[in-house]
């Protein structure tokens, strides 16, 4: 039996366990030369806009401290020719060899608002700009390689901008992290207007994971306070795996003012990590966890004309926090379709055989059609709209209440998160789930009935 006071004690570690990315060598951020014996590689150019703190170190450029001012850097990486789409080949040792690993091969201190306009004309392209915000538990390197990946993957025609925020990348600094993007906010709403002002910047699209969804919202609500609207060149907003309270999102959304960007959510109800992060947060689900196609969410996100695009069905690795750029579909959706402006609709996307699409209201089998951008199993819901904007109103208000997790769902997240090397669980119909725990002698049979039972008498 879990004694409560000993849940209160391993909750910032239940998040931070779950919440955790994966271990890879650090120091990578040194340049390397390329050869002309070095394999053909592709090549991604970004402009980093930081509030970390420099290191001093070349091989690590920034910490996870946070700087009384942002700093400006442009960075090349080097991808591989051979790879599986979606993943981030780390270095198994340094230097890293470019014809297997990702590498860093530049470095420049961008010093003036000035050189980095330079620097966005000589990368231009099409005057389309796209901003990352990462996730919790990212280093420096985190960010700056999988923006690469995702540009890369996606075959976007825009320039690569990282946001990146201190984050200390420790399985304890969940909350140390949170704040950070609270301390980071006006620096992104800076950036944002800096990169807005340009005269070559045509549109922006933010794409912003799971905490730095956070980062992202307040920064445009802060924005929108200030002006009474999102700046206009914001042309679309793309949370993945958004971490936010649904009501505070609703708040944040309506305080945005009039007109708003476009939004599009990637959402996924297999998504480990924001069921963890509902259960300590007052079971009020998380944004990118709900299902789109029920009510209340369903009306309500059409009448805001906010496009939900569901992951549940697409195959994920671990936590299942990261489908959006683990997946090459996703990938291509994003950079294919969503940044240039085209509105998803049951008839110009194909989902897969037996998927639906939710749109206007109306819920439709897509049935087995021949794929004309993109096939990937996902639900759309969206209100058909004309143009990238909108008026924003109060149409996320009102009844998004909170759905309590159960009993059993709530021992199942203790047990895999407290447990997660003991635990193998298989998951059963409805919130039901049995499996083994191992102990050095044993392995005991568990089910969701005996720990939920557990769980009352705790």
């Amino acid at each position: 039996m879990i004694a409560a006071r000993t849940v209160r004690t391993l909750v910032p570690l239940l998040v931070a366990a779950l919440l955790a990315g994966c271990g890879h060598p650090s120091g990578v951020m040194t340049p390397i030369v390329l050869t002309a014996a070095t394999p053909k590689t592709s090549q991604v150019s970004m402009l980093v806009a930081t509030t970390r703190e420099p290191s001093g170190d070349p091989a690590t450029l920034f910490t996870g401290e946070r700087s009384p001012k942002p700093y400006l850097t442009a960075v090349d990486v080097s991808i591989p020719p051979k790879r599986a789409p979606g993943t981030v080949q780390w270095p198994k040792r340094l230097p890293p060899n470019p014809a297997t690993d990702f590498a860093v091969t530049s470095v420049k201190e961008i010093d003036t608002v000035p050189q980095g306009r330079a620097w966005f004309r000589q990368n231009i392209q099409g005057g389309h700009a796209l901003v990352f915000v990462h996730g919790f538990n990212n280093k420096y390197e985190d960010s700056v390689f999988r923006l690469a990946q995702i540009v890369h993957d996606s075959g976007m025609q825009a320039t690569p901008l990282l946001f990146t925020w201190p984050s200390r990348a420790q399985l304890t600094a969940y909350e140390y992290d949170k704040e950070s993007t609270n301390y980071s906010r006006t620096a992104l709403e800076q950036a944002l207007r800096t990169l807005a002002a340009d005269a070559d910047v045509k549109d922006i699209t933010i794409l912003a994971h799971s905490m730095g969804t956070w980062l992202t919202m307040e920064a445009l609500r802060q924005m929108g306070i200030r002006d009474g609207h999102v700046n206009s060149k914001i042309h679309n907003v793309i949370l993945a795996s958004p971490d936010i309270d649904i009501q505070v999102f609703a708040k944040q959304f309506a305080e945005m003012g009039t007109p708003t960007p476009k939004f599009t959510i990637f959402v996924s109800q297999d998504d480990k990590a924001l069921a963890v992060s509902s259960f300590i947060t007052g079971r009020v689900s998380r944004l990118g966890a709900i299902d789109p196609t029920v009510e209340p969410y369903r009306s309500k996100l059409e009448a805001a004309g906010i496009t939900a695009i569901d992951l549940t069905k697409v195959k994920g690795e671990g936590l299942n926090h990261g489908k959006f750029a683990e997946s090459p579909e996703s990938v291509q959706l994003i950079g294919q379709r969503i940044i240039t402006g085209q509105t998803l609709t049951d008839s110009n996307v194909s989902l897969g055989q037996g998927l639906t699409a939710v749109v206007g209201g109306t819920v439709t089998t897509i049935g087995n059609v021949a794929a004309t951008a993109v096939a990937a199993p996902v639900t759309v819901l969206e209100q058909p709209i004309q143009g990238n904007r909108r008026p924003a109103d109060e149409t996320l208000q009102g009844d998004l209440k909170p759905q309590p997790l159960t009993r059993r769902q709530e021992a199942f997240l203790l047990v895999v998160t407290i447990w997660p090397s003991l635990v193998t669980v298989t998951y059963l119909p409805g919130d039901a789930f049995s499996g083994t725990v191992r102990s050095s002698k044993t392995r005991r049979p568990f089910s969701s009935a005996v720990l939920a039972c557990s769980t009352r008498r705790a």
